[in-house]
């Protein structure tokens, strides 16, 4: 990887992304009415396994590792997981999935760990008490241990680190004098903490929080100074629409996600996309753009089951 943070070409030629991502007017009568164009940056098409932010954040990792197996963690139905593991398959990398909830070791796969285990990553089932200090050195190295992984190539819960962040960075300057603002949905931070570094000045980004808690500012944060040394561009985090924690989607959020799909054709992902559109819609009715604005929605994600349909297995 060169030292601005660009991934090599030869490094991932073979997952052949779509780069750089499309962007797409759409005309919806919410936005326009008060002024606000609306762009979709879709960068759920770069890559029918590794889509949106996870190619983004995981290619420089990809080029980092040089081809050693693989360790990463998530939660039962991680899209981190399946596209780590996708990756692996795709580049013939052995990867192995630690999974927050020992309890989940004695039941059925459910589809999205089954997804994971098809496409080859070995899963490795810990309690979630452990599984909170997995950032410890001690505690890391005895869970490599114990997974007989311990010279692997160890990338963080969601791909949030300092090679992600600088290759999210790409995302913004994708849109450089494209958009005024730029919303996207956010987990760990690490896509906002790149995006808001690659926007020219003027632009603004904010992230929709999907988790539940104001812990993401600070973590953004500690990623761009972990990343670039210190604060880069004008960015903050929207706590208000995570619709009661991560994977909680009620039937208010589960209605506009199908309104949108019906308005513009777009299968929408509930536990991300969803949160961020419908949050910008709110914003746009309460003012909070000014007229004139050009507003970009970072589309990150596909829905898990048009992701299994559109790709050849």
């Amino acid at each position: 990887m060169s030292d601005n943070g660009r991934v090599s070409r030869s490094s991932t030629a073979a997952l052949r992304p779509r780069l750089p991502s499309p962007l797409a007017d759409v005309d919806d009568d919410r936005f326009a009415r008060h002024g606000v164009r609306l762009l979709l940056k879709r960068d759920d098409l770069i890559h029918p396994d590794l889509i949106g932010n996870k190619w983004r954040k995981l290619a420089p990792n990809l080029a980092a590792a040089q081809g050693r197996a693989l360790v990463t963690f998530g939660g039962a139905y991680s899209n981190h997981l399946r596209a780590t593991a996708a990756a692996g398959r795709l580049l013939g990398v052995p990867t192995l999935g630690i999974v927050r909830g020992h309890e989940l070791a004695d039941r059925p796969l459910n589809p999205s760990l089954t997804r994971c285990t098809a496409d080859g990553m070995r899963l490795h089932f810990i309690d979630r008490s452990t599984y909170r200090e997995k950032g410890d050195p001690a505690v890391l190295a005895a869970l490599l241990d114990a997974a007989s992984a311990a010279d692997s190539f160890v990338v963080p819960e969601g791909g949030s680190n300092a090679l992600a962040v600088r290759g999210c960075a790409e995302l913004g300057r994708e849109l450089q004098d494209h958009a005024d603002v730029v919303g996207l949905a956010c987990g760990t931070g690490g896509t906002l903490a790149g995006l808001a570094a690659g926007l020219s000045p003027g632009q603004r980004a904010i992230g929709v929080s999907v988790l539940k808690g104001d812990f993401l500012t600070a973590d953004v944060r500690a990623l761009q100074e972990e990343a670039f040394g210190g604060p880069r561009g004008d960015w903050r985090v929207e706590e208000r629409f995570h619709f009661g924690g991560y994977a909680r989607v009620p039937a208010e959020l589960a209605a506009f996600a199908d309104d949108f799909e019906q308005r513009h054709g777009l299968p929408v992902e509930r536990l991300y996309v969803a949160k961020m559109l419908y949050a910008l819609v709110a914003l746009t009715e309460a003012g909070a753009f000014a007229p004139d604005t050009t507003l970009a929605a970072v589309i990150s994600g596909a829905p898990f089951e048009d992701a299994q349909s559109s790709t050849s297995r």
